[in-house]
C-alpha cells in the first residue's frame, strides 16, 4: 500500500484553491465570497506545512500557516463588519449592490 507522499497534499491543496476562486468567482453574496478566500487561505496552508515536511529546505511551514491563520481571523472578522454596516445600510448583502458606496 503506498503511503502519502508530497504530491498528494500538494494535489488537495491545488483543488481548496480551485475551488475557492470559483467560490470567490461565482457567488452573489458576501458570505459566499468570504467562504471562498477562506478556502483559498486553507489550499495555501496545505502546501505550507506539506513543503516544510517533505523539503530539505529547512523552512518552518506551521509557522508560516499560523501566520496565515491568524491574517485570516483578522480579514473575517473586518469583512463581517463590512457585511453587517453594507447590510444595515441596503437590506442586502448582495456584492452586486456593492457600487454605490462612498467614503
Amino acid at each position: 500500500m503506498d503511503s502519502v507522499g508530497l504530491n498528494h497534499y500538494l494535489f488537495v491543496g491545488a483543488v481548496l484553491f480551485v475551488c475557492g476562486i470559483v467560490c470567490m468567482a461565482t457567488k452573489r453574496n458576501a458570505i459566499g465570497v468570504l467562504m471562498g478566500v477562506e478556502l483559498v487561505l486553507n489550499g495555501a496552508n496545505i502546501n505550507f506545512v506539506a513543503l516544510s515536511r517533505y523539503t530539505p529546505l529547512g523552512l518552518d511551514g506551521q509557522v508560516s500557516s499560523m501566520f496565515v491563520i491568524v491574517l485570516a481571523a483578522a480579514e473575517a472578522a473586518v469583512a463581517l463588519a463590512i457585511a453587517l454596516n453594507f447590510y444595515n445600510n441596503h437590506l442586502s448583502i448582495d456584492v452586486d449592490r456593492a457600487d454605490d458606496l462612498r467614503g
